[in-house]
């Protein structure tokens, strides 16, 4: 299966892009990438299992 077969690409400009959201508030302006952002929100992903060790700090 070939790169453009499996839905990934090698553009330069693509890797390490990360989408930026910005907040507009009294105080001004602010701008988050957009992990930053969903983490104030308290927004995550897991991808896999929750196990025992894990359980106490994902909540």
């Amino acid at each position: 299966m070939s790169m453009e077969e499996s839905g990934f690409s090698q553009d330069p400009q693509a890797i390490g892009l990360v989408p930026m959201v910005i907040e507009q508030t009294s105080r001004g302006e602010r701008s988050f990438d957009i992990y930053s952002r969903l983490l104030k929100e308290r927004v995550i992903f897991i991808v896999g299992a929750i196990e025992d060790h894990m359980a106490n700090l994902i909540v």
